[in-house]
């Protein structure tokens, strides 16, 4: 026979009602009885009907998860942090990806909104007047945008950029370009203020080059500009565009980082295997799906369950030096 939720209750010493909330809503169950409850559960074999308690609570526990595009080597950890972070607190998550179109970005959360009890916009293309009113029909929480009134978690990519920019200064360089992203880009813009308050702090002079695709085509298509702008050193929009932009250097015979320094942004695989290794600016992905997924389900609780005011969280990045920058050429 199949075990059920009486046959928990009564194993574990505590009311039926309680069992339920362990399961529905765990942040009201004192962590010690939690723990065992789920530990009872765990060895009778236990599990709770999903589309009972759906029922019952008005929760589906599903998250949805909306990024920019799955194909960038940027999302897949963030995406399995969050996967994971959601499954220890007895949720699923859904992926779905945008493939960089706000109209379909729109069309999923639509979609979506009734399937699951919140959603995490990552990197969103849509405007902050779409997202706005979105936002009445499911929680929301967003990472890497920054929207009055909604929770984010915010990669500090513009402290990265600052840092990289001193690093290629360090090195003599005085003639920098950045490869911008996508028009509205919040991390696009962010790089671009932060590499321009530094430049024009440390006395190199900048170049913006973009909007560019964000991906290796974006870079390919770049290096023409970047050739003829007579510049020693470009900070990218990412890893990919970095690649491309190599790439396309390559074929012009302008070695890096012989000829020119090249950075990107992310520390995805593709940059530690490339050759020249990439110098990149290190994103914390990880602890961004992490954190999104924990203030998610805090939002979806309520100031009823002791959730916290909507909030920004700000993740630190880093720059980690490979071999594609270098000290500039004394020729």
């Amino acid at each position: 026979m199949a075990v059920t939720i009486r046959d928990v209750a009564r194993a574990s010493g505590v009311h039926v009602s309680t069992v339920s909330r362990t399961f529905s809503a765990p942040h009201l169950v004192n962590a010690e009885t939690r723990t065992r409850v789920l530990a009872v559960a765990e060895g009778l074999g236990y599990r709770p009907n999903r589309a009972a308690r759906a029922l019952t609570t008005g929760r589906t526990h599903n998250l949805g998860l909306i990024v920019a595009d799955i194909a960038n080597p940027f999302f897949p950890p963030l995406i399995k942090a969050a996967q994971a972070q959601a499954r220890e607190r007895d949720y699923h998550v859904f992926v779905a990806d945008t493939d960089e179109d706000p109209l379909l970005e729109q069309e999923l959360i639509e979609t979506l909104c009734k399937q699951v009890d919140g959603v995490l916009l990552c990197s969103p293309r849509l405007s902050n007047r779409v997202i706005e009113r979105l936002r009445a029909q499911v929680p929301f929480v967003v990472v890497n945008r920054r929207l009055k009134g909604l929770t984010t978690v915010l990669m500090d990519v513009g402290q990265g950029a600052g840092v990289a920019v001193e690093h290629v200064a360090g090195l003599g360089h005085r003639r920098m370009a950045l490869l911008t992203g996508p028009a509205g880009s919040w991390t696009s813009g962010e790089i671009r203020q932060a590499a321009t308050d530094r430049t024009a702090e440390l006395g190199v002079e900048l170049t913006v080059i973009g909007p560019n695709e964000p991906t290796e085509h974006g870079g390919l298509a770049a290096a023409q500009a970047v050739a003829a702008s007579g510049v020693t050193a470009v900070l990218c929009y990412n890893d990919l565009v970095a690649l491309g932009l190599i790439e396309g250097l390559r074929e012009r015979g302008v070695d890096v980082p012989g000829d020119v320094s090249v950075i990107g942004v992310d520390d995805s695989l593709p940059g530690r295997l490339s050759r020249p290794k990439l110098t990149t600016i290190t994103m914390p992905t990880a602890a961004a799906g992490r954190m999104a997924v924990d203030l998610l389900l805090a939002t979806i609780a309520g100031p009823a369950a002791g959730a916290p005011p909507r909030t920004t969280v700000r993740l630190e990045t880093g720059l980690l030096i490979r071999e594609s920058t270098q000290r500039v050429s004394s020729s």
